[in-house]
């Protein structure tokens, strides 16, 4: 297992070298560029502008502006921000703990709710609560996330008032009492519940028709033959079996956990990644934008290594060499 990761993790160097290069050209065909973020605004002097772009380095080759980066990134200086005028460490920072907070969340009610429905279905297909959760899972792989929101918006935040319609935090709450945390997850659940209700439809429906599946296969009507428990023919060969498919979510998942729900923060004007990301597009935050999408790229090859080696926990006949 040990050797099997270390050379994974070393096989994601050539692949995070290659990523490199596909972002930073990307960011540089992008129209517009950083300079307006480092230099003084209201000196409109086109010499004045025209000297700082070659101090800055803006008129060098692209191959140059590469290099100067990737140098500066694998020593683990990521630049300044351009917009906030801050590290680009300390800007990731801030948002991080925000970030995780709604994604631990949001992925909690998901795998809460899903192995609740998904195993009822499973176990009693057909029923009348089997076709209630078929069609709120339908429902909910059908509205898009950004109509979700807005609708949750409007409806808890401004009608009924149980819950804030953005931030994080209260204004004037002492950072780290009682007070302070209660509203961090004040501000968290709403957008929680959006983002993993919604996520939920599709895992509940790979599980109900796994254990389905399962359930049909000749070595479950076999141990019935032999007179096994039902009880332990559901839990050890069917039930282990059908969880298979949400190991790979869960690999993915961890990504899900760092870049947060785009849309999601958005609008609900969360502070976290996900939105810092939106954020540095529009602003041409370069330093940031680069540093958010290398952090992401890693994550994923990650999250693929954290499920292969959950798929040889869960399932005992795969062997990782």
């Amino acid at each position: 297992m040990l050797k099997y990761s270390f050379r994974r993790i070393l096989g994601m160097i050539p692949m995070l070298f290659l990523i490199s290069i596909v972002v930073f050209t990307l960011a540089k065909l992008m129209p517009g560029d950083s300079l307006s973020g480092q230099i003084d605004p209201r000196n409109t002097n086109p010499q004045y502008i025209a000297e700082m772009r070659e101090k800055l380095g803006y008129n060098d080759p692209v191959a140059k502006q590469y290099v100067r980066w990737i140098t500066h990134f694998v020593e683990g200086d990521f630049g300044t921000s351009t917009r906030y005028k801050l590290q680009v460490s300390d800007v990731i920072n801030e948002r991080l703990p925000n970030t995780l907070l709604l994604g631990f969340s949001s992925i909690l009610i998901t795998y809460i709710l899903a192995f609740i429905m998904g195993t009822y279905s499973g176990r009693k297909p057909y029923t009348l609560g089997d076709n209630l959760i078929s069609g709120l899972n339908y429902l909910g792989l059908s509205i898009p996330s950004f109509i979700a929101g807005v609708f949750a918006i409007f409806f808890f935040s401004f009608k009924l008032g149980w819950f804030p319609s953005n931030g994080s935090v209260d204004i004037g709450v002492t950072d780290g009492s009682l007070d302070y945390w209660l509203s961090r997850f004040h501000h968290v659940l709403l957008p929680a519940i959006v983002l993993g209700l919604l996520s939920t439809a599709s895992y509940t429906q790979f599980l109900r028709n796994d254990i389905i599946e399962n359930s049909r296969k000749d070595y479950v009507r076999t141990a019935r033959a032999k007179g096994t428990p039902e009880r332990k023919i559901y839990n050890v060969h069917i039930l282990r079996n059908s969880i298979i498919p949400l190991v790979t979510f869960l690999g993915f998942d961890i990504v899900g956990i760092i870049s947060g729900a785009i849309i999601t923060e958005t609008i609900f004007t969360y502070p976290g990644l996900g939105q810092l990301l939106i954020q540095s597009v529009g602003a041409r935050d370069y330093p940031v934008l680069l540093t958010l999408t290398m952090l992401f790229s890693f994550l994923t090859l990650i999250g693929n290594l954290v499920a292969d080696i959950l798929y040889g926990v869960v399932d005992p006949r795969i062997r990782l060499d």
